[in-house]
């Protein structure tokens, strides 16, 4: 049984950091793509990055370029999500997700598994 569980998230202030994990389980990690997507309260979920098998590649929507980064550790079956220099439009619920069929993957429907998420506040 597959199974992704997202921590680290929390309230945070405005021009803060957090560091979210993903420990990814019941599959072999390497294989997968990995993702972090958002989904702010009444907006759609949405991409924030993701990264390729092997971590040679990565995408980060416009919004959060510079921001964020993304990483793994396939040794540990480790997902990460660096982020700075936060706002409080970053507040949403934090889902990271595993996608089998793509290098890397940046449509929502390439996704094969999912996390339960993690809610990240950002504090005006």
């Amino acid at each position: 049984q597959v199974q992704l569980v997202e921590s680290g998230g929390g309230l945070v202030q405005a021009g803060g950091s957090l560091r979210l994990s993903c420990a990814a389980s019941g599959l072999t990690f390497s294989n997968y793509a990995m993702g972090w997507f958002r989904q702010a309260p009444g907006k759609e979920r949405e991409l924030v990055a993701s990264i390729s098998k092997i971590g040679a590649g990565t995408y980060y929507v416009e919004s959060v370029r510079g921001r964020f980064t993304i990483s793994r550790d396939n040794a540990k079956n480790m997902l990460y999500l660096q982020m700075s220099s936060l706002n409080p439009e970053d507040t949403a619920v934090y889902y990271c997700a595993a996608c089998g069929q793509y290098i890397i993957a940046t449509a929502e429907s390439e996704y094969d598994y999912w996390g339960q998420g993690t809610q990240v506040t950002v504090s005006s």
